[in-house]
């Protein structure tokens, strides 16, 4: 592990995040793999190698703290963080959503990503060789919004404000940032496309699907930089999906 990068990824246990630490470790990182469950994380370590699960919640200031201090203590250094955790909330009219709902999104995929950033922004700034990167999981939500999104397409909105933040702040850090915008990867979660979902003008109809595997080979080129280059924002989607035009 002598020189090897250390990477943490966010949302580690399934999907996107479980795709993209699999890409990490097999590049030779060592990838801390978080998330609020340990039996998810635990399978995405065996499935690779030099994964090191580490049980948090992203949107507890506490639990963020402890897992910043578990990779400083076990790594001494954070190259790179991928900023992947979130949820969703159900497609329901806006003035049918609990108030609990929009709490609960802004808080896993707003807050999460300040929280982590913050932690991430301490360590690399005053760890030796300096600096390090990190890349937010934005999603197309922050370009273009589906029906009956507002919580999520908002939170992600607000994401791309952070990673546009982020990079600023950090230029005089040596800290990159940038932001993978992921359209209809094809995880348990878009099961739902390939059904069928309903499109700007009320209709339902199926949409085609990304295989997860593209999605981490751009993160990994995003990552492998040298930090005088920066990817700032990227899409990656499936080919036909109706996002330009959407509206």
């Amino acid at each position: 592990m002598s020189g090897a990068k250390i990477a943490l990824v966010t949302g580690a246990g399934s999907g996107i995040g479980k795709a993209v630490a699999l890409a990490l470790m097999n590049d030779g990182y060592n990838v801390v793999l978080a998330g609020r469950r340990r039996e998810p994380l635990e399978e995405t370590a065996r499935a690779g190698r030099n994964g090191f699960p580490v049980p948090a919640d992203v949107t507890d200031a506490v639990s963020v703290a402890a897992l910043f201090s578990a990779i400083e203590q076990r790594f001494g250094r954070l190259d790179l963080l991928f900023n992947n955790a979130g949820v969703n909330a159900p497609a329901i009219p806006i003035e049918e959503l609990p108030i609990e709902k929009w709490h609960e999104v802004m808080a896993a995929n707003v807050t999460g990503v300040f929280l982590c950033t913050r932690a991430a922004f301490a360590l690399m700034k005053g760890q030796k060789p300096r600096g390090g990167r990190i890349i937010n999981n934005g999603s197309i939500g922050s370009q273009a919004p589906r029906p009956n999104t507002a919580p999520y397409t908002a939170s992600k909105h607000a994401v791309l404000g952070l990673t546009k933040s982020t990079a600023l702040d950090g230029r005089k850090y040596d800290i990159a940032c940038g932001q993978i915008d992921i359209g209809n990867a094809d995880t348990g979660w878009a099961d739902k496309f390939k059904k069928g979902v309903m499109q700007a003008n009320g209709e339902i109809a199926p949409e085609p699907v990304l295989d997860v595997e593209h999605v981490a080979k751009a993160v990994l080129y995003m990552a492998s930089l040298p930090l005088e280059a920066n990817v700032l924002t990227m899409t990656v989607m499936a080919t036909k999906m109706p996002l330009v035009g959407r509206g």
